[in-house]
């Protein structure tokens, strides 16, 4: 980790450098455990406390399907989704995670006993998977949390109407608050070069609602 750490400080961003750096086995990630879920059960929700249910786990690093990168995050934020996911309301995310897993062989990856949470990041791509063409290991990126698979032609031209789309880091695994965090590489913009890593990471829009209007997509929280 300290390589990698080093190598984003030192404001080199040559591919060369990114794609020559090690990759540890496993990483610190916040997550929410599945065996947890009914902890909070007869509790108010405004007495449900996201301390006793969010942990620093060490967890392996997955491999990367195709379409996807791997970000080392420099910072992450706090989406109210992410508060939603801590205290397991409306309904627990291990669900989403199960249906998700059903999906496809790639999507198994995201059935797993804990849910690494958070749906923003900055951060700085270290891998991309196949067929990954715009994005290269050292660039500088943010990532909106709209996950589509695309293949269900009504998302073609609005990706919001695809059938498959997904929060990710609510209705996927792999988010944000991490070490590292593995998105659709369709979802990552680059990083405006004005802005520090924790001001990219807390962008000025909201999950919009699946039936929402193209006006309504960049709303402000």
């Amino acid at each position: 980790m300290q390589e990698i750490l080093d190598a984003i400080m030192s404001g080199d961003r040559t591919e060369e450098t990114y794609a020559g750096l090690t990759l540890p086995d496993s990483f610190d990630a916040v997550v929410v455990r599945k065996d947890e879920v009914d902890m909070f059960e007869g509790r108010a929700s405004k007495d449900k406390d996201p301390r006793e249910s969010l942990h620093v786990d060490h967890v392996p690093l997955p491999e990367l399907a195709p379409g996807e990168a791997l970000v080392a995050v420099m910072a992450s934020s706090v989406n109210y989704n992410t508060v939603w996911t801590s205290i397991f309301e409306p309904i627990p995310t291990f669900g989403f995670l199960e249906r998700y897993g059903r999906l496809s062989e790639a999507a198994k990856r995201h059935d797993l006993p804990y849910h690494i949470v958070g749906s923003d990041l900055s951060g700085v791509v270290l891998r991309t998977g196949p067929g990954v063409h715009l994005w290269k290991p050292g660039q500088e990126c943010v990532a909106h949390c709209l996950s589509v698979e695309l293949e269900h032609h009504e998302g073609h031209n609005d990706t919001m109407l695809d059938p498959e789309q997904r929060i990710w880091g609510f209705e996927t695994n792999f988010g944000g608050l991490a070490q590292f965090a593995i998105v659709k590489a369709n979802q990552l913009m680059p990083k405006p070069e004005h802005l520090t890593w924790e001001e990219a990471a807390s962008p000025a829009w909201s999950t919009p609602p699946r039936t929402a209007s193209s006006s309504a997509r960049t709303a402000p929280r």
